[in-house]
This record gives structure tokens, C-alpha cells and sequence, in this order.
């Protein structure tokens, strides 16, 4: 359904996601894309991530606690949730695994052109030697046949918005920049930390 669409994610809720990937390196994370679809550059613009889970991410009612909570916050700003981000707990996993098409599937019933972000731990790890500008993950879309199929990588239908996003990146790794992120994990433990990272990029 969303072959030929393209999908631009901004430099911060790409940058957020990464940084929670980073922060919890022995386990899968999973987070959400918010952004709306524009019919006119037949595009699914991303405009923010919430990272949700690092431990028992399958878990169902605080997946479904989370996506209310977040649908509720951002319907204000005329933005919805359009995809999931994931990364698998092994870095050598470059496989969609079970629980990301899962939680795919329920935010594709709602959206049709939804995508899903997986990490590419070997692109991330490469960075610092190819200066490379593409997004450092595989972007997932349903085909005809209602299968989440990897779009090629030579393909541009995943883009960052600012150009220069690796960049700024590399710099927030190299200050461990990832220690900020809060996720809805750490928000449950201790609500006095903001699931929505208000001042991650101050």
C-alpha cells in the first residue's frame, strides 16, 4: 500500500531514537514515529518519536497505556502516531522480528501508509568511518499482500529532513548525549521523568 511513498523523518526524533537504541545497547527498544501524512508531496512526514519500552516490550497493557497516552497529547498538534521504531536486542539481528510486526499491524490498521523503522547496528557502527548521510536503519512499508516488506537500500524512500542529522549525531555520541533519554519504562519507575524529553535538545 505504501510502496511509492516516501517517508522523511526530522533530525530530533530521528537523533532520539538512535540515543535510546544507544542507551540500552543489550536490549530491544521500541518507540513510536508521530508526524502526518502530505497527500500533496505524497510523503509521510515524521516530526517526533517517543520512545516507549527497553524491558518486556511486548507487554500489552503498558503498550497500549503508552499509545493512548501519546495519542491523547499530540492529537492537539494535528499529529498522529504513523509508524514504529525498533531495535533487536542483538546487534548482529537485522531480521523484523515477531513483536515489531505485531505492534506494526496494530498502528497499520489505523494507517495504512504506516512504516517500520528497524535499527541497522552495522550502518550505525560505520558512521564514523563513511560519514555517511542516509538514515542508519531499514525502513519496512506493507505490500500488496499485507506482508511488511524491506524497501531497498538504495532506494531514497527514507530521508532525513536536515542533511547534516549523522553529523549532530556523532557529536551527541561522542558526549554520551544518550544518558538524557527518558522512555515510558523510566517514566512508570519514576513519573517525575518526562516521557516526552522536553529538554534532551536545550
Amino acid at each position: 500500500m505504501g510502496g511509492e511513498l516516501r517517508y522523511e523523518i526530522a533530525q530530533n526524533a530521528y537523533i532520539k531514537l538512535v540515543l535510546h537504541a544507544l542507551k540500552h545497547k543489550s536490549s530491544a527498544v521500541n518507540a513510536v514515529l508521530l508526524g502526518r501524512v502530505s497527500s500533496q508531496n505524497d510523503a509521510v512526514e515524521i516530526t517526533d518519536s517517543v520512545p516507549l519500552f527497553h524491558s518486556q516490550i511486548g507487554l500489552l497493557p503498558q503498550l497500549e497505556i503508552s499509545l493512548i497516552l501519546i495519542e491523547e497529547h499530540y492529537a492537539a498538534k494535528g499529529v498522529s502516531i504513523v509508524g514504529y521504531f525498533h531495535a533487536n536486542e542483538r546487534f548482529d539481528d537485522h531480521e523484523l522480528g515477531g513483536i515489531a510486526k505485531n505492534i506494526g499491524d496494530h498502528i497499520y490498521r489505523y494507517l495504512p501508509q504506516a512504516a517500520i523503522l528497524l535499527l541497522d547496528n552495522r550502518k550505525l557502527e560505520a558512521l564514523t568511518r563513511t560519514k555517511d548521510r542516509s538514515p542508519v536503519m531499514q525502513l519496512y512499508t506493507k505490500d500488496a499482500s499485507r506482508m511488511w516488506k524491506l524497501i531497498g537500500p538504495d532506494g531514497n524512500q527514507l530521508t532525513i529532513k536536515e542533511p547534516s542529522a549523522n553529523v549532530v549525531l556523532l557529536d551527541y555520541i561522542s558526549t554520551e548525549k544518550w544518558q538524557d533519554v527518558v522512555d515510558f519504562d523510566d517514566h512508570l519507575d519514576d513519573i517525575s521523568k518526562d516521557w516526552l524529553n522536553p529538554e534532551l535538545f536545550k
